[in-house]
């Protein structure tokens, strides 16, 4: 059986990588990468509902981390020109990412939009080399 409704993990920066966790299911698990982050916290949500017979895919993860942590993971993306290209004030921006203010959900959304774009943007890139 297949699981009808999605599995909120909250993905935390440590010491030594990153912590992941569900409020809603006693789901646990670390990595010291996003990407192995992402691996463990599909194999433990899928071991958590191994009795119950239901089976977790992908789709069913939703992650989430903070302003502050993810532009501190993700340095690479200035906050700055973020805000120029979403039509955002700089400051209000920077606000965000250091925990100042929260942002509502309409601006979480807008700047979930313009880093998605710039990703979309990189991964369509092909570098010449000789």
């Amino acid at each position: 059986m297949n699981l009808t409704k999605n599995i909120t993990i909250i993905i935390e920066k440590t010491n030594t990588g990153f912590s992941a966790y569900s409020y809603d299911y006693a789901i646990f698990t670390t990595g010291r990468n996003i990407t192995e982050l992402i691996d463990n916290a599909f194999e433990a949500s899928n071991l958590y509902f191994e009795d119950e017979k239901i089976e977790i895919k992908r789709e069913n993860l939703k992650f989430e981390i903070d302003f502050k942590q993810f532009f501190e993971y993700y340095k690479i993306l200035n906050a700055s020109l973020l805000a120029q290209k979403i039509g955002m004030n700089p400051s209000l921006l920077s606000q965000y990412v250091h925990g100042h203010k929260k942002p509502s959900k309409k601006q979480t959304e807008k700047i979930l939009y313009g880093i998605h774009e710039i990703g979309q943007e990189l991964s369509e890139i092909n570098l010449i080399y000789k």
